[in-house]
């Protein structure tokens, strides 16, 4: 089979690739409906992320499950199901608090830019749906096997509840569908940060409120100035940058929650700055697992439909133009039809 391969920096090629197959008991193969390319792919794209030899590409993804390892007892040939990035075994004492993607047992779940992928950890990893989609809710299916999981724990780890304050950093796919989550846990105010007229559209669509265009210590001051000078309740970092990190820090009011879901590159916090700050840190590698089925469950009643930040469709074979269609910021996030 043909699928993505990252090479170095802005060298994503379509090649052939052997099919996966069950190589332990507890593996499924399953064939893909969709999948995607991930802001967080552009990390290694942009050359920012080290890529030491030619990797396949991608890690969101849903689809039908062709085959199972004798090892697999709650997933079935036949069904459709919805993964996470992080396969997990569900059982052990991480999984059981609620973080699957500290599994003690966990694995990358890599190679979803393609028509097949082998998914470890099968019944641990993968929730499968009451029935087969319709078609024109697999993007929405496909958002919650990583954005709009990452986007949930964000408003999570936030503390975001009724009549709260919340301050959305980052306008990309995640940025977006945690103002979704924020405005579906009963956020009164949502603060989304966008400089992009096609991206502030749609968080306000998701139920952003206001939206400030500054960056920085003058984003910063906006929302002060927005708060009456208190902050926000909760400030959502959806970046992974330095200066997106400080914003939500500086943006959050005293005994306030901050939480950070983009994949950090270069933030270094500093101690005495933290200390002052006086607010609340929570974040990682979202456990996409632990609210599969709250999502889906949300889709498939109509009352969330996060398949809207898929602004670009493409067929598989042209996943390189999704690259750099989401490089150049002229898509939100590109939906890749093998």
């Amino acid at each position: 089979m043909r699928v993505a391969v990252l090479y170095g920096p802005r060298d994503v090629r379509f090649e052939e690739r052997d099919t996966p197959r069950i190589t332990e008991p507890t593996d499924a193969v399953i064939k893909l409906s969709a999948t995607c390319v991930c802001g967080s792919d552009l990390w290694p794209y942009r050359g920012i992320q080290a890529v030491p030899e030619p990797t396949p590409m991608g890690h969101e993804y849903c689809g039908i499950v062709e085959e199972v390892g004798r090892g697999v007892t709650k997933i079935k040939t036949g069904q459709f199901v919805i993964g996470s990035f992080f396969a997990s075994d569900n059982v052990c004492p991480n999984c059981q608090a609620g973080y699957q993607s500290s599994c003690q047992h966990r694995e990358f779940v890599g190679g979803a830019q393609a028509p097949v992928l082998r998914v470890p950890l099968a019944d641990g990893t993968l929730v499968a749906t009451s029935d087969a989609p319709a078609p024109d809710m697999i993007p929405s299916l496909l958002a919650v096997s990583d954005v709009m999981g990452t986007g949930w724990f964000a408003a999570d780890a936030a503390n975001v509840k009724a009549g709260s304050t919340v301050a959305v950093i980052g306008d990309g796919a995640v940025g977006l569908l945690a103002v979704l989550s924020a405005k579906q846990m009963g956020a009164e105010r949502i603060i989304a940060m966008s400089r992009h007229e096609p991206r502030q559209k749609l968080a306000r669509e998701f139920g952003a409120t206001d939206i400030v265009t500054e960056r920085g210590d003058a984003g910063v001051a906006r929302i002060m100035e927005l708060t009456r000078g208190v902050g926000a309740d909760s400030a959502l970092e959806c970046v992974g940058t330095q200066e997106s990190m400080m914003q939500a820090i500086h943006s959050t009011r005293k005994g306030g929650y901050v939480s950070y879901v983009g994949v950090p590159h270069g933030v270094e916090l500093k101690g005495e700055e933290l200390f002052f700050a006086h607010v609340h840190l929570h974040g990682g590698p979202a456990p996409v697992r632990r609210f599969l089925p709250k999502l889906i469950d949300l889709v498939y009643s109509g009352k969330i439909n996060p398949g809207k930040v898929f602004d670009l469709t493409l067929p598989l074979d042209q996943v390189a133009e999704g690259y750099r269609a989401m490089d150049s910021r002229r898509a939100i996030k590109a939906l890749l039809r093998p």
